[in-house]
């Protein structure tokens, strides 16, 4: 006997009756429902605009993502709210066509507006444009690059500044607890000087609520020729920074000052009597409506108290270093470069076609800072054909052709120089030595510090000097220029800014600094004390006390210790003789502050010591 599953006797008897659907019912009326969507996306907006901080600008991509959201988040709203009405896929659709409207209707002209307006600011219709963003004239290298004395050559990379800045905030035992260095590292002109500005930053949000009601206490001001590290003290603390939370960080702070500003990265920087400020580029699009950024002006913001004034680009005051970002002035070159000669050039034929290298640096010029990057063909090899300098306060520019390297080359060389030591080299720094472009860069061990420095000559990489100091450096470069017949030999030595001092000397110190042995001596009458390698003046290890000599030095002002070149002797009874592998140490007196110091002669076990004085043609 055959029986159906659906029969009686397994369900019940007889097909389940289908139960209508149960209809959604609407909430209140159209009105109430039309302001309660509103009221959440309204809602959803003021939390997504405080967390996310877009610009309201049309020439803000994020506007239009924000915006788009806000039509999404209110069509889902009042499809909840007015209880999902109709049947099928196509009553449904009717039903959300009908709530969605006007949301609708706004996505779309947004979304129309900025397909049109990125296809008006296109680079195949705007190479034009886009090739003058950035007016790039040709300059004289040795007429517009001064040559700086070696004591004022910046010998800091980043990375060897944040060491400082950090080792220097370990020192500080009511700070170091509370408070990190934040990475800015900003380099600008400062009294005159090439400094690294950067201020502190909050440990954590615990440290932050613990100190929040001051602010951070200071900032960092690192030297670049020096490398000498001040904490600078505020009165009252920072309270508008990066590392801010909530109203006062400073993109939110700037943000709702300023609703449809676009800005860049702000810098950190200081005005010439020490007040922190945050430099914030306020960017413009002049192509179409996403294209050509460039930058209109910039909102200066105090660090202490937030008070902040916006100023057009040539009106930005003088003492800002940081207008133009190094990046921007980048993208607008290889603009610049790729659309010399058109758009169809740029890919085909590229007649004229130039890019910037890999990298850039800072060079400080008279009281700004500029932007330094090589320029290469766009064929890529190891050779430039020029490099360009920016001011990133007014972008002026100009071009320099100097055929040569391109840095990563330099770099090379200079390992290769002393490969044995199996050091890096810093991105290069581009100086004017003796009216010959130079790379200048450090040479660092694999702890990262700093062990030598180095020079390459821009135009012929294989002449390359290295020095345990910069003045050695410098000294070994020119002499290589001279003999490769490059400059005169009147050039060959260091111009040097230098005094001399006479007299007889009172005290001879001595001290051995990263394995070379250093001489302070005082004259008589004077409380400072001139100290010289004996590496570079042998004849400094004859000297006794009670001899006359002329010492040449450089000046420095309010220094208990100044840096000698050369020591002459005049009268004494100083003489110089040689002691072969001697069994006892030889105990010299201390280095001022250091504390009694005993040496070892090394060097096979030679040394030379004061013995009978020499014969008197020798002294002359």
């Amino acid at each position: 006997m055959n029986h159906s599953w659906n029969h009686d006797p397994f369900q019940g008897g007889g097909p389940v009756p289908h139960r209508p659907k149960k209809q959604r019912r609407p909430i209140g009326t159209p009105v109430g429902r039309t302001l309660l969507n509103l009221a959440v996306t309204l809602v959803f907006g003021a939390i997504y605009f405080y967390v996310t901080l877009p610009p309201l600008n049309l020439h803000s991509g994020d506007f239009y993502v924000f915006v788009l959201l806000l039509c999404a988040v209110y069509c889902g709203c009042a499809v909840l709210t007015s209880g999902f009405q109709g049947s099928g896929a196509k009553g449904y659709f009717g039903f959300v066509k009908k709530q969605c409207t006007v949301p609708f209707v706004l996505g779309l002209v947004l979304v129309v507006t900025a397909l049109i307006g990125a296809a008006i600011g296109w680079e195949v219709f705007r190479a034009g444009s886009y090739r003058d963003l950035l007016t790039v004239e040709t300059g004289d290298f040795a007429a517009d690059i001064k040559e700086i004395s070696y004591d004022q050559i910046p010998m800091l990379d980043r990375d060897s500044a944040e060491k400082l800045g950090n080792r220097k905030l370990g020192e500080l035992a009511d700070m170091v607890s509370q408070f990190e260095v934040a990475g800015d590292y900003t380099q600008i002109n400062y009294k005159g000087r090439p400094v690294r500005v950067t201020p502190l930053r909050y440990g954590d949000w615990i440290k932050w609520l613990n100190n929040r009601a001051d602010g951070l206490p200071a900032y960092l001001i690192i030297d670049m020729v020096t490398q000498n590290v001040d904490v600078v003290r505020l009165d009252q603390g920072i309270r508008y920074t990066t590392a801010e939370h909530f109203s006062r960080n400073l993109g939110r702070y700037l943000r709702f000052h300023y609703p449809t500003y676009l800005f860049d990265t702000p810098a950190f920087e200081i005005d010439e009597e020490g007040n922190p400020f945050w430099v914030c580029p306020r960017i413009k699009k002049t192509i179409g409506l996403f294209g050509g950024t460039d930058i209109a002006g910039a909102v200066l913001v105090n660090a202490v108290t937030g008070e902040c004034t916006y100023y057009e680009a040539a009106d930005v005051p003088a003492w800002v270093d940081h207008v133009y970002p190094a990046e921007l002035i980048e993208q607008q070159y290889n603009y610049h470069g790729a659309y010399i000669n058109g758009f169809i050039n740029s890919l085909f034929g590229q007649r004229d076609v130039t890019v910037t290298t890999d990298g850039y640096n800072y060079l400080a010029i008279g009281d700004d800072v500029y932007m330094y990057t090589g320029i290469t063909s766009v064929v890529s090899d190891e050779s430039n054909i020029g490099f360009i300098l920016s001011n990133q306060r007014t972008k002026e520019t100009r071009f320099y052709t100097v055929a040569g390297a391109e840095e990563f080359s330099a770099m090379d060389s200079a390992r290769g120089q002393v490969q044995q030591m199996n050091y890096t080299a810093t991105f290069p720094l581009l100086l004017n030595i003796a009216d010959q472009p130079t790379y200048f860069m450090a040479l660092k061990d694999a702890a990262g510090l700093v062990k030598m420095y180095a020079m390459v000559n821009v135009s012929q990489y294989q002449i390359v000097a290295t020095g345990s100091d910069v003045a050695e450096c410098e000294g070994n470069y020119r002499q290589m220029l001279a003999r490769n017949n490059l400059i005169d030999n009147s050039d060959a030595n260091i111009p040097a800014d230098t005094q001399e001092a006479t007299g007889v000397l009172t005290d001879i110190r001595t001290a051995v600094i990263d394995g070379n042995s250093r001489y302070y001596l005082r004259l008589q009458g004077e409380s400072v004390y001139y100290v010289l390698s004996a590496a570079d003046a042998p004849q400094v290890v004859t000297l006794n006390t009670g001899d006359r000599v002329t010492i040449t030095y450089r000046p420095q002002e309010d220094a208990s210790i100044l840096e000698a070149t050369s020591v002459t002797w005049v009268s004494g009874s100083s003489g110089t003789g040689t002691v072969d592998n001697p069994t006892d140490p030889i105990k010299i007196n201390p280095a001022p502050g250091i504390g009694d110091i005993i040496t070892d002669p090394g060097d096979g076990g030679r040394v030379e010591l004061p013995v009978e004085p020499p014969p008197e043609e020798v002294r002359q």
